[in-house]
């Protein structure tokens, strides 16, 4: 069983300054309302834990595999509920350079696994969150703060 969610956005900037925000890991604790936090900082093909929580207060934290790294493109990692197949998702930011100073950020998640089925609900609050991390990362871009290490 597969599922998929997206959202996007347009953020006023360039990709190179929505790329800035998106990875700038330490900082998402400041301003992000659903990917609370990155144990460190990730590395391709590794894993960190990540804490994320939905628009409902439900906090899980994921141990997830980043699959892409790629500069001013995409952010990719996969993680899984307790074992492989059960309930796994594939998370994903794109960022596509529209115009000179039009970004679109594409944000989505492919869901696999038995137990898709029954999680409706979750993933309707899902989408919701995207959209929350859409308009905060937005916010942020377009108003210039981003806090470097």
């Amino acid at each position: 069983m597969m599922k998929k969610i997206e959202t996007s956005i347009m953020i006023l900037a360039r990709v190179e300054q929505v790329w800035q925000v998106l990875i700038n890991f330490s900082a998402y604790p400041l301003w992000s309302p659903t990917i609370k936090s990155f144990e460190r900082e990730p590395v391709l093909g590794k894993r960190c834990v990540v804490l994320l929580e939905q628009p409902n207060g439900f906090k899980i934290k994921m141990n997830p595999r980043f699959l892409r790294i790629d500069p001013d493109r995409e952010l990719r990692w996969k993680g899984e509920l307790f074992i492989p197949g059960i309930f796994d998702g594939e998370h994903y930011f794109i960022l596509d350079q529209v115009e000179p100073n039009l970004v679109r950020l594409t944000q989505g998640e492919l869901f696999s696994g038995l137990i898709i089925p029954f999680f409706g609900k979750l993933l309707s609050t899902t989408r919701q969150g995207f959209d929350l991390f859409n308009l905060a990362i937005k916010q942020r871009v377009e108003s210039g703060v981003n806090f470097q290490h």
